[in-house]
């Protein structure tokens, strides 16, 4: 397919999907150079093996995952023409992407808790990057919470329609990211760390 051709609503759109892609890729190379000093760091002999993630982060994965569920509902809604239940479901998103960071500042809670911190005397290099990833990852959530309430106001308005959801296709596959990087960071952090 020739990228220079279509109409200029039909270009706009591609570059748009596409500057979502090469977003997303920069932050895959982020989190891929976190994890790796993860790798590189547990190597040094101040490294906990006992520490334990809370399982209230285990909760969060499937909160995050059901999320991404509720949003591809809402966006078969949209195709159908159910508004109700298109609003429904991004309302559950929403609902379930605040419940996820409610969860993950617990989790936060539950290791300082533990005696385990970010910084200090009493902080170590494990839960430190559990820390930072967390709360970096939690710094993405929220843009998409801010995606998903934009989404929702335009939604309201009726911006949206089975033949032109491109803003809610942007957050969807932006939320959908989030969502599998979590999986990924939380499965990275449990087993390989």
């Amino acid at each position: 397919m020739d990228l220079t051709q279509g109409t200029l609503q039909e270009k706009n759109n591609r570059a748009k999907k596409m500057m979502l892609w090469f977003g997303i890729v920069s932050l895959i190379m982020s989190f891929a150079g976190l994890t790796s000093a993860v790798i590189v760091s547990s190597a040094r002999p101040d490294w906990t093996e006992d520490l334990q993630l809370p399982n209230v982060f285990i909760f969060s994965v499937f909160a995050i995952v059901i999320s991404s569920i509720t949003f591809m509902l809402a966006k078969r809604a949209l195709k159908q023409n159910n508004r109700s239940a298109t609003t429904s479901y991004l309302v559950i998103t929403l609902a379930l992407g605040i419940a996820f960071i409610t969860m993950q500042f617990l989790g936060f809670q539950q290791l300082i808790e533990a005696g385990y911190y970010l910084t200090g005397p009493t902080s170590d290099p494990k839960a430190s990057f559990v820390f930072l990833i967390a709360f970096v990852h939690i710094l993405h959530v929220l843009v998409g919470l801010i995606c998903l309430v934009v989404v929702i106001y335009n939604h309201f308005k009726q911006k949206y329609t089975a033949t032109n959801m491109l803003g809610l296709e942007l957050a969807g596959t932006f939320w959908h990211f989030v969502d599998i990087l979590w999986v990924y960071l939380f499965l990275f952090l449990y087993f390989l760390s």
